[in-house]
């Protein structure tokens, strides 16, 4: 190579490096000029508001506690991003940390807002809201007769609680009604105890999970080995239906209970401690058997984590009706002097990618909720005769063996749950559809594989 074509090939280099090192530069200043300028910004927003605060403190008509406006400020920061995050006063986070762990008294409701009105997500069962008929999706538009227009959650919260035996009176609105709907409710303790459990049948379990609460993965181990006893399940019906949601650490720790292996959920957020990934682990105890969930309108958030890991890992049918739909985490963030920040950090997602956030979950089969009709009088009594009611009809092989043996009497205990249980079937479709499914599946999986083929 010449000394001319050497020369060349260097200051080819020299060019291109210094091409780069501008365009470095160049990149660093419009980069920083970009954070300047945010944090003029933001300065600028701040000097605004030491302004108002100023403003307010000297001329407003009457003396105001700094506290209370800078208390005042921050709520209206927060509930100006989405409808989960707001600001919690010392006491307020104290409250919080009661619901998870004791009790407190109430209605039995869980609220959000929804479109700026304040929404029932799910009453809870066996409480005051439960009782007087009170469903999800229901419009709260006056407490004690004053507006909830524009009323965060919290101040929403305060006025619904309160002491046992104190009234409030709520007024409500449902799709479809022509007017709004007074509800006077009583005020009670409501229940600590998020998860029971019974027999619909021999062999079929049934668990109802009210809320995800820091005891409740124990309390399912617990009603699990109560059910399952020596002989085991052929079939198990678990219901979240008007189930708000709760801890999600508990709905990840429930989800694993009924899975060996696979992705349960995972969370997406800015930072990089928002994203996380929740994976099933091998279990001591193994619940080999099929499993129908449950859901409605009122099934929220951690519910809807577990529905969507179970379904998503094919381990269970979902039946009834599509979800709420709130996908979103919040983080509870303790501030000095006590109180909180309750902020929404992450967005979930189901194992194979399903964003819940304002869709909710569509269930395998659908099967929404028909209230019983009244029972009328039959025109024809003798119309339900069989042949085995018919006088000196004839006996069955086996009648007069069993009639002479006898059948054992059950105990007075057994007999009320079973009736409990017989009410509860007729009152709910959707639980006898369950069951019918859980029953086909044992059928099905009892069949031999050449009884299934079809000839061609």
């Amino acid at each position: 190579m010449s000394r001319k074509s050497k020369r060349g090939f260097s200051s080819y280099y020299i060019v291109l490096f210094l091409f780069f090192l501008v365009s470095a530069i160049g990149f660093y200043l419009v980069k920083n000029q970009i954070a300047v300028a945010k944090e003029d910004n933001t300065y600028h927003q701040l000097k605004m508001f030491t302004q108002v605060l100023d403003l307010v403190e000297r001329d407003y008509v009457e003396p105001v506690d700094p506290k209370k406006l800078i208390y005042g400020a921050i709520q209206g920061m927060l509930s100006s991003l989405d409808p989960h995050s707001s600001f919690m006063k010392p006491e307020d986070f104290k409250e919080l940390q009661v619901e998870t762990k004791g009790k407190f008294t109430g209605i039995g409701i869980e609220i959000t807002l929804k479109d700026g009105i304040l929404t029932v997500v799910s009453p809870i069962e066996g409480t005051p809201a439960f009782k007087a008929g009170i469903q999800a999706n229901d419009k709260i538009l006056k407490i004690n007769g004053k507006s909830t227009k524009n009323m965060t959650l919290i101040q929403a919260v305060k006025l619904l609680r309160g002491p046992k035996g104190t009234e409030v009176t709520v007024s409500i609105y449902r799709e479809g009604w022509s007017q709004l709907k007074d509800i006077k409710l009583v005020r009670d303790v409501i229940p600590i105890k998020s998860v029971r459990s019974k027999m619909l049948e021999d062999g079929y379990g049934y668990v109802r999970i009210t809320n995800f609460q820091a005891k409740t993965s124990g309390e399912l181990k617990k009603g699990l080995r109560s059910l399952e006893g020596k002989k085991g399940l052929r079939g198990l019906v678990l219901d979240l239906r008007n189930n708000p949601g709760g801890l999600l650490d508990q709905a990840v720790k429930v989800s694993d209970e009924f899975l060996e292996s696979g992705l349960i959920v995972y969370t997406d957020g800015r930072i990089e401690d928002q994203k996380m990934r929740f994976t099933a682990k091998p279990n001591k105890v193994h619940h080999d058997y099929p499993i129908v969930v449950l859901v409605n309108g009122g099934s929220a958030s951690a519910s809807e984590i577990v529905a969507g890991a179970l379904q998503d890992n094919k381990r269970a049918i979902i039946v009834g009706t599509q979800t709420f739909g709130k996908g979103s985490v919040q983080t509870i963030i303790p501030l000095e002097g006590g109180a909180a920040v309750r902020l929404t950090t992450a967005r979930y997602y189901t194992p194979s990618g399903r964003s819940i956030q304002a869709k909710g979950i569509t269930p395998d089969i659908i099967v929404p909720f028909v209230l019983p009709e009244e029972k009328k009088e039959a025109k024809n009594v003798f119309h339900f005769l069989k042949e085995k009611d018919l006088e000196g009809h004839l006996k069955g092989e086996g009648d007069e063996n069993s009639s002479k043996k006898g059948k054992k009497k059950k105990s007075k205990k057994s007999s009320e749950k079973d009736k409990d249980v017989e009410k509860q079937l007729a009152k709910d479709n959707q639980l006898r559809e369950a069951l019918r499914i859980l029953k086909a599946w044992s059928i099905f999986t009892q069949m031999k594989p050449e009884c299934l083929r079809q000839d061609s």
